[in-house]
């Protein structure tokens, strides 16, 4: 991908993450959410992935994860997460640099990351760590790498299980390489990276994260073509008049609910550390709820209400803005019946109405058949009825006006 890394004296690189998929196994129920606050001066998010349990860790591997930036900026720093461990995890190796080509880095740009002054890491059980701030510019919609080795990991290792990007794995620590040599493995996966900051030119730039299910997420947009909604606005955001938005965190894990956990923690028990904790975030976009209704158990309208009305006072809290889309039409998907459909439109009847929310994207407006509006159109329909292809995921970005995450608490 094309873009330039400018640092003085001498070209530096800056890093993030990204993978493709593998099978991932069942999720575990997340422990007790803690909010973790950015270090003083961490500037704005630029890119993000909500964690989850991937499974077990090992040692001695290397993790080599492309990420998309979405906002330039200068002194990256990474956020490595251990939220789903059960023992402390050592990083003795951690670099950043832009990619060239699959797991090969453009010369000169891969450069080491330090914690608190040391080129090694130990993440306590449950927590995340910052890292210190590299010097140099990043630019914003590149590919950046982050590269990672663990020396003694094992047990529950923490990432995100659906990357829609492809990332490296090797046995051995190659973390320093520039060349593609020893990552002779890929993944679908970001393991143990989850999120990114830098320090915008602009000091009035801010951030929108989207928080959401598999449709935030991206499931079924194309693999390593960064076409998931909050991409598109993310591109969007870039040349926008009237917002300092200009940061996109993609908050969604796949199959979350907004009231109970079950794949990922729920949509309240992830807030603080998946959404509120990141730098910069001015505006957070909830997009959730359809799995919660069709899931047949028992969740009306009022529960789920409920659950956005607690969103909101948490995030208006935090002094942040909160504005909700509403839940897209899912007629045909095999848990769909007409008692599903009246708790979504019930709900949507609120959303659009009720003034507890800053704004509101009507994502079911944009979506929905004109001759079915409990369908959605057939050319957004990745052919699943609940799911859209890359169309559909574009036609999300283009429903939302860039001033309207730009309000300000």
């Amino acid at each position: 991908m094309n873009g330039r890394l400018r640092c003085v004296p001498r070209v530096a690189a800056v890093l993030l993450l990204s993978l493709a998929c593998e099978s991932v196994p069942a999720r575990a129920t997340a422990p007790p959410a803690r909010p973790v606050a950015a270090p003083a001066g961490s500037g704005v998010v630029t890119w993000a992935a909500s964690a989850d349990r991937l499974g077990d860790g090992g040692a001695d591997r290397g993790y080599r994860l492309v990420v998309r930036t979405s906002v330039g900026g200068t002194d990256l720093r990474v956020r490595l997460s251990n939220a789903f461990g059960d023992r402390p995890l050592t990083f003795d190796s951690v670099y950043a640099g832009l990619r060239s080509r699959g797991a090969a880095l453009r010369p000169g740009s891969n450069r080491p990351l330090t914690f608190a002054g040391s080129r090694t890491v130990t993440v306590p059980t449950g927590a995340l760590v910052w890292s210190d701030p590299l010097p140099g510019n990043v630019p914003a919609a590149v590919d950046l790498v982050v590269s990672l080795h663990t020396p003694d990991a094992a047990g529950p290792a923490t990432g995100h299980g659906m990357a829609l990007q492809t990332s490296y794995l090797a046995q051995g620590d190659h973390s320093a390489g520039q060349g593609a040599a020893g990552w002779r493995r890929t993944t679908g996966s970001w393991w143990y990276l989850d999120a990114v900051s830098v320090r915008p030119a602009d000091p009035a730039t801010g951030a929108v994260a989207a928080l959401g299910d598999s449709l935030t997420d991206g499931w079924q947009s194309s693999t390593d073509l960064d076409r998931r909604w909050p991409d598109y606005l993310a591109r969007r955001l870039s040349r926008a008049a009237g917002t300092t938005v200009r940061g996109v965190a993609d908050a969604g894990i796949s199959g979350n609910k907004v009231l109970a956990d079950g794949s990922g923690p729920s949509a309240l028990h992830r807030l603080d550390r998946d959404v509120l904790s990141l730098p910069g975030v001015r505006t957070v976009l909830l997009f959730e709820g359809v799995n919660d209704l069709k899931a047949h158990t028992g969740v009306t309208a009022a529960d789920l209400i409920a659950g956005y009305r607690r969103i909101a006072r948490r995030v208006h809290a935090a002094g942040k803005c909160l504005v909700v889309a509403t839940v897209s039409p899912f007629k045909s998907w095999p848990e769909w019946d007409p008692a599903a459909e009246a708790v979504r439109r019930n709900v949507n009847q609120f959303l659009r109405a009720d003034r507890a929310f800053d704004g509101v994207v009507d994502f079911d407006r944009a979506l929905r058949s004109p001759h079915d509006p409990e369908r959605i159109r057939p050319h957004l329909d990745n052919g699943d009825h609940l799911h859209l292809d890359d169309r559909g995921m574009r036609a999300l970005a283009d429903a939302i006006t860039p001033p309207s995450l730009d309000c300000h608490r």
